[in-house]
């Protein structure tokens, strides 16, 4: 039998745990304080890098909507937090860092939360929309990203008007599994984060034009059934362009996929079989 780490052992001591992890990450931010963006300008940098648009409300298999319905709560809060932030050259991004514990004592609600292979309520759930919002705009900059962190291995909820790749989302947990990443370019950028009453809203902005522009592609799709359990497969790349000439400078993979589903899959086309 595998032997259970010290957080397995009870809730008291993934309590333990998770603590320290805070505590650890905390001193961390103290050295690093003078690198994170904190700046923010009202007035909007004049290029549009990328803009994005998430739907809030979305059906997942069986979630209860009141927890959607928290969540839109719970984003509205976070994003003025992060709205008209500038990253300037040298700078790291935290999402963290601006947007602090989300807290029932600060407006938050319990919204859907991802523990392991579990959903369940949590106060504050949903924020992980906003740092895939932000992931998804910043692989179409020059930036390098420096903290990303998946729900490694699982496909939890079937598509419902998926508009990015299955692959490309983020999991965070306050304040050690953060989202972070380094402006490495001579450009200010700036992000522009709001919601709508059905779309968490992003624009990435920059004070002077990329050369290249960035396509996000997945290939060889398909379903899998191993030893009796349904997988996801698939990769992602990244495709960098010269906006000049349109030519193809670098196709790189960033994710492989091999994510076990975790809903209903009688109406998939599972194209191979494994014993």
């Amino acid at each position: 039998m595998k032997r259970k780490l010290f957080c397995e052992i009870s809730p008291f001591t993934y309590a333990v745990s998770r603590k320290k992890c805070i505590v650890i990450r905390s001193v961390k931010n103290l050295f690093d304080h003078k690198k994170l963006a904190r700046t923010k300008q009202t007035e909007e940098l004049e290029y549009v890098i990328c803009k994005h648009n998430s739907l809030i409300r979305r059906r997942l298999g069986n979630v209860d909507m009141q927890l959607q319905e928290n969540k839109a709560v719970n984003l509205s809060i976070a994003a003025p937090k992060i709205n008209r932030i500038l990253i300037r050259p040298g700078e790291i991004f935290s999402f963290w860092n601006l947007v602090g514990k989300t807290s029932a004592g600060r407006g938050y609600k319990e919204g859907l939360t991802i523990s392991g292979d579990k959903t369940g309520p949590g106060v504050g759930g949903g924020m992980c929309q906003m740092t895939n919002l932000i992931h998804w705009m910043v692989l179409h900059s020059d930036m390098e990203i420096v903290e990303h962190h998946h729900h490694d291995g699982l496909d939890m909820f079937p598509d419902y008007q998926r508009k990015i790749p299955f692959g490309t989302g983020t999991s965070i947990v306050y304040n050690y599994l953060d989202y972070r990443f380094r402006n490495t370019t001579d450009r200010t950028y700036q992000l522009i984060v709001y919601t709508s009453p059905e779309y968490l809203c992003g624009e990435l902005r920059a004070d002077k034009p990329q050369r290249n522009k960035y396509h996000i592609k997945a290939e060889n799709v398909f379903f899998s059934r191993e030893n009796g359990i349904v997988y996801r497969n698939g990769e992602i790349y990244r495709i960098k362009i010269d906006g000049k000439t349109g030519n193809h400078l670098e196709k790189k993979q960033i994710r492989k996929n091999h994510a076990r589903v975790l809903y209903d899959t009688s109406n998939l086309e599972i194209v191979a079989e494994a014993e």
